[in-house]
């Protein structure tokens, strides 16, 4: 046997598990099970993480030729296919820097933003301070900063020259207090920067479909936003609010209602069903799926335990008449 032919063991084990996952799910025998087994595997690491995005995208990429590889062991005529269809280039290259380059893009992929947002970025994965679907969590940054991260937070801290604390919100939403006047925190998220001396207030940082948003809610005392030439004073009881395509917009709102999260609560007021869901996805592992137009718009009311969320799948079952349909890796539709 050839030395080429053994090129294809030349993968290290870490990308032998993460092609073994594709094509275990892709096999078409996958059960709950399985995608339970995956999650687990997938975030002992952020490498773990990043090989089975680069695995996943590969195995796209190649089309047919993944099919070869689901159907042999070695995988070594998916890189005979390959090679005839990329032209002349070692298997050993295809396999060894056909993943690289792959886990180069997952890279990219991942950290931008994982599809379905079914498992963290690895810029996520990287903070200082995380929490996972669910999870919420206190910390003591310093003798003046506290915080509280909500479900899927990610925060960093970054070094200062004011004197104070600054901190990056990486992902997520947390309430950030400071004890004492005179000791400057500063929160960074997306492209604002938010000052903030002897207060009390929330920071919401959330990737959409139609791109990012920023909220900002100030509970006590007083918080200063800048956002390129952009100023604004944020008053207790106002939020600010902003997308990558609308201006800082202040207003008046229901504290009860924007942080009633910290009681572990989530409260909606004739709330769109799909905005609903929305906020739901960020508390639960996998992801429900509005899949009518219609049912999306149906108006939600009600205060629900996060503890409890799947009440609101009965809710929206007796309320609505909808359809459930239940999917491996927490994966909901709803019609």
């Amino acid at each position: 046997m050839a030395a080429g032919d053994h090129d294809d063991l030349e993968l290290d084990p870490l990308r032998k598990e993460a092609v073994g996952w594709v094509r275990r799910l892709t096999s078409g025998a996958a059960t709950m099970a399985d995608a339970d087994e995956l999650r687990q595997w997938r975030d002992k690491s952020p490498e773990h993480a990043a090989a089975f995005a680069a695995a996943s995208l590969l195995w796209r990429d190649l089309g047919k030729a993944g099919e070869t590889l689901r159907r042999r062991d070695t995988g070594s005529r998916l890189q005979d296919n390959a090679a005839r269809r990329i032209g002349p280039m070692s298997r050993r290259a295809f396999v060894g820097g056909g993943l690289v380059a792959a886990s180069v893009a997952a890279g990219v992929y991942v950290a931008a933003r994982p599809p379905l947002e079914l498992w963290p970025s690895l810029t996520e994965l990287s903070a200082d301070y995380r929490t996972g679907a669910g999870e919420q969590r206190n910390v003591a940054v310093s003798d003046n900063v506290s915080i509280r991260l909500n479900t899927r937070t990610s925060i960093a801290r970054q070094s200062s020259d004011e004197g104070g604390e600054r901190l990056k919100l990486i992902a997520g939403e947390a309430s950030f207090a400071t004890a004492r006047q005179g000791r400057t925190l500063i929160v960074e998220a997306a492209d604002s920067e938010m000052t903030a001396t002897a207060a009390r207030f929330d920071v919401r940082y959330l990737q959409h479909d139609d791109g990012a948003s920023v909220c900002a809610t100030c509970l006590r005392g007083e918080l200063r936003v800048a956002r390129g030439g952009d100023r604004a004073t944020v008053m207790a009881g106002q939020q600010l609010r902003y997308d990558a395509q609308g201006e800082m917009q202040v207003r008046s709102v229901d504290i009860d209602v924007m942080s009633a999260w910290h009681d572990g609560v989530l409260i909606f007021r004739a709330t769109p069903l799909s905005e609903v869901v929305t906020e739901v996805n960020r508390y639960r592992a996998g992801r429900i799926i509005v899949t009518s137009a219609a049912l999306g718009r149906a108006p939600v009311s009600g205060r629900f335990r996060i503890s409890r969320l799947d009440d609101i799948l009965t809710q929206i079952e007796q309320a609505f008449g909808a359809r459930m349909r239940a999917l491996p890796g927490g994966i909901v539709l709803l019609s």
